[in-house]
């Protein structure tokens, strides 16, 4: 579904990504991994058009490299940034309408089924988003960005500074969405995570992926786990 060739990208006169090269297929939730500095986010926001970038992003064979963010969003690609940017004056309901792309389209996704993955936002339904804690607004991210009915959704660092009760919530969820036909690319730090639910995992290090293989590859990997992964 979505194929990354020789991708650069920039802030300024700032060179931050080499030459990334790798796939997303379908159904698949794809990690890519590595310190914070490697280039993850940066890899995010080339392919969702938030960064000046040069190669090729190919999404269903369409290039999408010098689209806008929201023609890249219309196209079926869903972003959860890490910083989470809810609107905290709206409620829980009016931030999940807000996700809607089409008002009245019938999608994958409907508030019931945003309810019935996490309970606590049906309780908090009127309240006022930036009343939230920190693990209902990263719930509320994530549930918002799947009410567009993304194809694939690139979630950005999604269990940063949840308990882990909560991370185990959110490690469910994301392997929910491949019962819908959604494909993932989870940037996580936590090793355990995204080895439990990926099926591919990509490592990055100064702006370039320094290993593709399968978890179980990772992990019988020493060298690439101390070099790139472990502080």
């Amino acid at each position: 579904m979505l194929r990354v060739d020789k991708l650069h990208a920039f802030y300024g006169k700032s060179h931050v990504l080499h030459g990334v090269n790798f796939e997303v297929g379908e159904g698949e939730i794809v990690a890519l991994l590595g310190r914070n500095g490697s280039g993850r986010s940066t890899t995010a926001k080339a392919v969702m058009g938030m960064v000046d970038a040069q190669g090729s992003i190919l999404w269903k064979g369409q290039e999408i490299v010098g689209k806008k963010p929201y023609q890249i969003a219309h196209l079926g690609l869903g972003y959860v940034p890490e910083n989470r940017d809810i609107f905290p004056k709206l409620t829980v309901r009016q931030n999940l309408m807000l996700g809607q792309k089409e008002a009245g389209k019938v999608g994958r996704w409907d508030f019931d089924d945003m309810f019935r993955l996490f309970p606590r936002l049906k309780e908090r339904e009127h309240t006022e988003a930036g009343v939230l804690s920190g693990g209902e607004q990263q719930m509320l991210t994530l549930c918002r960005t799947l009410m567009g009915d993304p194809d694939l959704i690139i979630i950005d660092e999604p269990t940063e500074g949840l308990a882990p009760k909560i991370v185990e919530l959110v490690a469910d969820y994301l392997q929910a969405l491949k019962s819908r036909g959604v494909s993932v690319l989870l940037i996580e730090q936590k090793l355990t995570i995204a080895m439990r639910i990926s099926d591919r995992a990509l490592v990055m290090g100064h702006g370039a992926i320094v290993f593709q293989g399968t978890p179980v590859a990772l992990k019988s990997d020493a060298y690439i786990r101390k070099e790139w992964l472990e502080v």
